[in-house]
């Protein structure tokens, strides 16, 4: 809707007014991704924990990293949860109404600490029933926690994360032969739809002054898991990422914890994918990944999840395994620019 402009000119002069705003109103807000504000804590600190490849009414140890989760959360002081997609397996969910969101979110996720929000993005799974459905404004009246779109940016004032639907960029969900159907209704056009969310995740991280700039897709760019690297999102995200700075890249896909850096850029690709049913001896190449510029850090092919605590100087990563021991941590720090 064009905004309401008072005008005491000419009839003609105030249609021309009209129109202007309105293309004005469509030129700055066509490119850009929906945005939510998160706030900090009062110290300007920012915690959550990072989940992915989790929804299965509880079974392959989903209730049990559950658990873990609250134990962890509370001692955190969790502010909110990022969930990397194929939220519920196999076959996303069937419809809004779908019994699936409360067996496998709504009663599995119970505890005090977890009861913040979850902000979500879809996997290839999700994408095998009614992808749409998990968009729906209904769920969020189910359990209020539920947020999920394609992609969408969460400011949390010092750190800006950046969800990006991957999914589409694969080529194989469109090619494969494979008995899976996928729900593209919302995808008219991949090619049209790849190119405007390539140049909206740039703008959104040129723009961005924030002190962390995360990055959240589904697929990984990097990892020695099941999949491995996936080499669309390596030749058309990657670059973005890497000429602005990106400090992290978190997904999930394959089921396993890693941590992997890319030794040129500094980004750190971080894998949680283990909220379920995982993948044990499922490893690739390590040290063919560490020849590409790469380095491998940590790499675990159990079920589990990872923390993120975050101020204006530092970033402290942890692993945690399904009986909720730290596995892997690492931390780096920030310079503080003062302005005198």
């Amino acid at each position: 809707m064009a905004p309401n402009i008072p005008c005491k000119k000419s009839r003609t002069s105030c249609v021309f007014l009209v129109l202007l705003s309105s293309v004005l109103c469509i030129v700055t807000t066509s490119a850009e991704l929906q945005r939510f504000e998160h706030p900090t804590k009062e110290d300007g600190s920012l915690s959550f924990l990072v989940l992915g490849d989790w929804g299965r009414r509880g079974e392959f140890n989903q209730s049990e990293v559950a658990f873990q989760m609250g134990r962890v959360g509370e001692k955190l002081d969790i502010d909110l949860v990022v969930s990397t997609g194929d939220n519920f397996y196999d076959n996303g969910l069937s419809s809004e109404h779908d019994t699936a969101f409360e067996e496998s979110f709504t009663k599995i996720y119970t505890q005090k600490s977890l009861l913040k929000q979850w902000y979500s993005i879809l996997g290839n799974h999700d994408y095998r029933g009614d992808a749409e459905a998990q968009l729906s404004p209904l769920l969020r009246k189910i359990d209020s926690r539920w947020l999920c779109l394609r992609s969408f940016i969460v400011d949390a004032e010092l750190a800006d994360i950046l969800f990006v639907d991957t999914t589409p960029f694969v080529n194989m969900y469109f090619t494969s032969t494979e008995d899976h159907t996928y729900d593209w209704r919302g995808i008219p056009s991949r090619k049209a739809y790849i190119q405007t969310l390539l140049k909206d995740v740039e703008l959104a991280l040129k723009m961005s002054s924030a002190k962390w700039k995360i990055v959240v897709g589904h697929h990984a760019i990097r990892s020695i898991g099941h999949h491995g690297d996936t080499q669309e999102l390596i030749k058309h995200l990657l670059p973005i990422l890497q000429a602005n700075d990106v400090d992290f890249y978190m997904n999930g896909h394959d089921h396993c914890l890693e941590h992997i850096s890319d030794i040129k850029s500094g980004i750190q690709f971080l894998t949680s994918g283990a909220g379920s049913k995982a993948w044990r001896g499922d490893m690739k190449n390590e040290e063919g990944l560490n020849k590409q510029g790469q380095r491998v850090n940590f790499f675990y092919d159990g079920q589990g999840f990872m923390s993120v605590q975050l101020n204006p100087t530092r970033a402290e990563i942890a692993f945690y395994d399904v009986f909720g021991n730290v596995i892997h941590s690492w931390t780096t720090s920030k310079l503080l620019h003062l302005i005198m």
